[in-house]
């Protein structure tokens, strides 16, 4: 409770932060927040070319399919893999000004939010384009996401926290981060994956995340309840754990940066 009283404290601080890393992000690019769009138009063009014409992926609407859960695994996949060096990034800020560190992965979380939404921009184009119907079980969008910010959040706590003293782990958690891509049912629907993995996939935190958002977009359904369910235990754990570890630590990061 401390912690968050502290952070809306510098709340400005952390508005600047969101709109640094906004502006940053395609800083000196030519079409600039164009990118938000392009990138995901390409992604889908590529993956569509290769799962759907060369592999064979016998789904109605893949495009639709495989953009319901690749936007979603790209904003968690880019967040997290940058959050994991942002203390070493910014290590002259640390030690020159006192503020609560947690800001600055937090403020990263958000940009990556507002990017995803923005993204979000494609998919229902395309959803028009290709004939998919609108359902008014979008409304789930923010709890999906507000809840997939707490599981970013958190595990960035526990990485960036870790990455000061053990600098090896942004190249592992690089390694791990395309590991994990396969793990997850992005590109592929849970039903593919034999029945003696299926308890394997479940542990997975991402695996009810993606089939929630699926539920909205693709199928026009609400997320079912266990899955919203599995996914918000997932959550609050990781949050509870990056907080207490990141707290724990932090105290010594002056002297490690």
């Amino acid at each position: 409770m401390i912690l968050f009283r502290q952070i809306y404290g510098y709340r400005e601080m952390l508005k600047n932060l969101v709109v640094r890393d906004l502006r940053t992000r395609y800083k000196e690019s030519v079409l600039g927040f164009l990118w938000t769009l392009i990138n995901p138009l390409l992604m889908l063009l590529i993956y569509s070319i290769v799962f759907k014409t060369i592999m064979r992926m016998d789904i109605e609407n893949y495009s639709i399919f495989l953009f319901a859960g690749l936007l979603p695994w790209q904003y968690h996949q880019t967040v997290v893999s940058s959050n994991t060096s942002i203390i070493i990034n910014n290590n002259g800020l640390i030690k020159k000004v006192y503020f609560p560190a947690e800001i600055l992965p937090l403020s990263s979380t958000i940009a990556g939010a507002i990017n995803f939404l923005l993204s979000l921009l494609v998919l229902l184009v395309s959803m028009i384009v290709v004939g998919v119907p609108f359902s008014l079980n979008i409304i789930f969008l923010p709890l999906l996401l507000f809840l997939q910010m707490i599981f970013i959040f958190g595990l960035s706590l526990i990485l960036s926290s870790l990455n000061v003293f053990f600098r090896d782990l942004e190249h592992i958690v690089g390694i791990l981060m395309m590991a994990w891509f396969y793990m997850t049912p992005v590109f592929y629907p849970l039903s593919m994956v034999p029945e003696k993995f299926q308890a394997i996939f479940a542990l997975n935190p991402m695996t009810p995340l993606e089939q929630a958002y699926r539920q909205i977009f693709y199928y026009g359904k609400p997320p079912e309840m266990h899955t919203l369910g599995s996914f918000f235990v997932y959550s609050v754990i990781f949050l509870i754990v990056g907080l207490l570890l990141f707290n724990n630590l932090k105290k010594k990061f002056a002297e490690e940066l």
